[in-house]
Formats: C-alpha cells, sequence, structure tokens
C-alpha cells in the first residue's frame, strides 16, 4: 500500500478508527492488536510483525485473562466496506463452531467469528512458531459462509480489502495517506 493501512483515511475517517467504533457497537469486550489507532482499548503483540496468527494468539491470551472465555469477533483494518449490519450478523451466527466466510474460493480468517476452542489452538499453533493460518484453518474446520449466506444483510463486497490505492479507487473510495500512529501513553 505504501502506506499504513491502520491509518488510511478512506471517505474522511481513519480506517482502524471507523473499524473499531464498528467493532464496539456489537461485541464486549472490543479490543484492538496493535498501537492504538483504533480508539479502542489495545495490546501489543510480545513481538510485532509476526504476523496475523501472533496477533490472534496475543489478543485471545488478553481477553482470556480479563475473563472472556467465548468467541471472539476478529476484523481486520483493511476491510473499508465492513457494516455493523455485517459484523452484528456474524457475531450472532448460529452455533458455537468458528464461522469463517468464503469469498472467491478464500477463507477469510480475519473477518471471522472465532470459537474459544480454535483461539486456543491459535495459541498454542503461534507459541510453537507458527506463523500462517494455513494448517489451523485445516484442522478447525469452521462453518464457512458466503455471500449468499449475509444476502440482505450486507452488500457480497462487504469483505472487499484493500491492499492497493487501485483496490481503494476500484472501490470508489476517495482516500489519503493518514496521520501518525497514536502513541501509547
Amino acid at each position: 500500500m505504501g502506506h499504513d493501512k491502520a491509518t488510511l483515511v478512506i471517505d474522511g475517517e481513519p480506517s482502524a478508527r471507523r473499524l473499531g467504533t464498528l467493532l464496539a457497537g456489537v461485541v464486549e469486550p472490543a479490543l484492538e492488536v496493535g498501537p492504538q489507532c483504533s480508539g479502542l482499548a489495545a495490546i501489543a503483540e510480545e513481538h510485532p510483525g509476526e504476523g496475523p496468527l501472533a496477533a490472534l494468539a496475543a489478543g485471545w491470551s488478553a481477553l482470556s485473562r480479563a475473563g472472556h472465555g467465548g468467541s471472539v469477533v476478529v476484523l481486520a483494518c483493511d476491510l473499508p466496506l465492513v457494516t455493523s449490519a455485517f459484523i452484528h450478523w456474524l457475531a450472532r451466527y448460529p452455533g458455537g463452531r468458528s464461522v469463517v466466510p468464503l469469498v472467491e474460493g478464500r477463507l477469510q480468517p480475519l473477518c471471522a467469528r472465532w470459537s474459544a476452542l480454535d483461539l486456543r489452538r491459535s495459541v498454542e499453533r503461534a507459541a510453537h512458531g507458527a506463523r500462517s493460518f494455513r494448517e489451523l484453518l485445516d484442522e478447525m474446520a469452521p462453518v464457512t459462509v458466503g455471500p449468499q449466506d449475509w444476502a440482505g444483510v450486507a452488500l457480497p463486497s462487504v469483505l472487499a480489502d484493500a491492499d492497493t490505492p487501485d483496490d481503494l479507487e476500484r472501490l470508489g473510495l476517495s482516500w489519503r495517506p493518514g496521520g501518525r500512529r497514536a502513541g501509547r501513553g
């Protein structure tokens, strides 16, 4: 992208802050794993930069220490079309298994509801040096959902991610580089 995705200003609002507000409006507790860009309570990874599996494990560990034992909704900051209605639908999906959207043949573990069992597995895998979701997803056997499942709740494109400036422009979004990340303090 050439810019920190969390601080990109998309349609006038920093990406991470917008998504943090949406998430907090649906789930409790809501937590950011990162440098406090979302406006949510934030925790830092023990070893930043080790990838999304390590971030997931760090978030689950923090939530567990705080007494949360249920499933969690995971939401990456590069999903500019995600809506509150979609997050609510995902969080309330029936059953206790993990729910992972499948878009164009690809699982979307960074906008998914993770069960406590699968979150514990993520911590174990990360502790043993794993960095990829691939093996964990194979072991999980999550419920997979596609655009046909959330029809009426959100547009099929709700999970379009933005990895390049061209992606943002293709999605019809105005954007500009954001400011510096918020500091801890």
